[in-house]
């Protein structure tokens, strides 16, 4: 079974992106065949700094080390490194149709929150399609935000069959039942575009600012009962400790007599436990000059590989052989 999924090097991996991915990316690596790639050209869409561009794909590439990914099994890369994604995306767009984008969400909540649309961001479900399409991934994992976008690339893949044969296979989505919708501090979905993340990677006072400060509560005292199943609080708790502290945890708030800021402590000590074993490794990695660059070689040599050998048949099925 071929996997395929991509995060964007746009910013500080969080708890976020380790539970929602991460964690099950490290899982699949010994029983099936991985690619994995740091989405540098979707992320233009949002930097336009490229020295911080760099550093992201760069620390990218360090977290997901430091989780375990082993580059020696799984195909890491960075998506640029493969240029014949470009082309794939615009052959894609002639058989995209404007109402099917114009549908997106992604591209809805973006324009609501504020963002300037560019053709990009508009376009930004026929790039992913191509990443997909690319390497003829049988398995795509996605979370709630993303399955219309795979929705989109399967009926991007077929336009493009009907007309020109059986090229693509059909990717079909896994929604993973170990994978974790991770509360930000504000209670949303942790993501990067909301600014309310916990990072895993940063300096311990940056975490500790992030728990002890960011994370927003309900305005219930101390001695009143609390709803464990809607606090921030003990959702992130149940991600990071054992069943019996998380037991715990939920008895305190449904008896009440216990305020958040000893909770939220609680849940600092378990968070900076769970991830010092990365955090460690990450450390030893970072003193490598090369560790980074020698792992997205020989990843961007496998992708490469499947991808030209794709192209291939694209060209030849359109006529440009």
């Amino acid at each position: 079974m071929r996997y395929l999924s991509g995060i964007q090097s746009s910013g500080t991996l969080h708890l976020g992106n380790y539970f929602g991915a991460m964690r099950q990316h490290v899982a699949r690596q010994d029983e099936h065949e991985c690619y994995y790639f740091i989405a540098d050209y979707h992320a233009l869409t949002t930097v336009e700094d490229p020295d911080a561009l760099r550093a992201s794909t760069r620390a990218a590439v360090l977290d997901y080390l430091a989780v375990g990914l082993d580059p020696e099994k799984v195909a890491l890369f960075r998506q640029s490194d493969v240029p014949v994604v470009t082309e794939l995306t615009w052959i894609l767009s002639t058989v995209t149709s404007m109402g099917l984008l114009q549908r997106c969400h992604s591209f809805k909540d973006k324009v609501a929150q504020g963002i300037t649309p560019s053709h990009g961001l508009f376009a930004y479900p026929v790039l992913m399609a191509a990443d997909i399409l690319l390497y003829n991934a049988d398995r795509v994992p996605v979370g709630q935000d993303q399955v219309q976008h795979l929705e989109v690339t399967r009926d991007i893949a077929e336009s493009f069959n009907r007309k020109f044969g059986d090229v693509f296979v059909l990717p079909s989505g896994e929604f993973d039942s170990v994978a974790a919708v991770v509360p930000g501090t504000d209670g949303q979905k942790m993501s990067k575009s909301y600014g309310n993340t916990i990072p895993m990677f940063e300096s311990e006072k940056k975490i500790r600012k992030a728990v002890m400060k960011e994370i927003v509560t309900d305005s219930k005292g101390v001695d009143e009962a609390k709803d464990p199943d809607t606090n921030t609080i003990y959702l992130l708790y149940k991600l990071v400790a054992s069943d019996d502290d998380v037991q715990a945890m939920a008895q305190r708030m449904r008896s009440g007599g216990h305020g958040y800021g000893d909770e939220k402590k609680r849940l600092l000590e378990k968070i900076l436990e769970y991830f010092r074993p990365f955090r460690e490794r990450r450390e030893e990695l970072e003193k490598s000059d090369s560790i980074v660059e020698d792992t997205l070689a020989l990843g961007a040599e496998k992708a490469c590989k499947t991808a030209q050998e794709t192209m291939e048949r694209v060209r030849k099925a359109i006529g440009l052989v």
